[in-house]
């Protein structure tokens, strides 16, 4: 939530900055203008993430393998050598934490989670891992908020801008 509201704030001296407050007749916002200051605040709000996202790593001595999209994964113990496919239904024992370390959601409260791979089903960087992952695997991933529930969280229990840390076990592949 700090995050959160670090960035509404940043977000808006940027919007406030960006306008004239002049005593003269009120004109238009530049639309360039304004998207070049919204573009700057993302920028920040992305490079204030990967700084959190490293400082974790660090500090848990992970040796992560980065995708291009953002996501990082390590398996901590390898399963099968048969690799999850596009299509195939997964299913999975999880912890799900803030990058803060609290428990958000985990299948002893929520129960095994169950998804067919590429459907959209689930956060766009947990269906990404997949590709990465075999069944009987057990590894750590992290999800940056852009591939997780983003601007506004799942409406419930992740507040918005969290990046999620997964602890996951495959327990099968159909």
């Amino acid at each position: 939530m700090n995050r959160f509201i670090k960035y509404l704030f940043f977000g808006f001296l940027i919007v406030l900055l960006a306008c004239d407050h002049s005593q003269e007749a009120p004109q238009k916002t530049d639309p360039n203008a304004l998207k070049q200051s919204m573009e700057k605040a993302n920028r920040y709000m992305v490079n204030d993430e990967e700084a959190d996202i490293e400082d974790y790593v660090s500090r848990h001595g992970l040796n992560m393998i980065s995708t291009g999209t953002g996501l990082r994964y390590v398996i901590l113990k390898q399963g099968s050598e048969q690799l999850i496919q596009e299509g195939q239904m997964v299913r999975m024992e999880y912890e799900l934490r803030s990058i803060t370390g609290d428990l958000i959601y985990s299948s002893k409260n929520e129960g095994i989670k169950v998804f067919k791979v590429g459907e959209g089903t689930v956060e766009s960087g947990l269906d990404e891992a997949m590709k990465y992952l075999h069944e009987n695997d057990i590894a750590t991933l992290i999800i940056p908020s852009h591939l997780a529930y983003g601007l506004h969280g799942d409406d419930n229990k992740i507040p918005a801008y969290s990046t999620l840390i997964y602890t996951i076990k495959i327990i099968d592949i159909q």
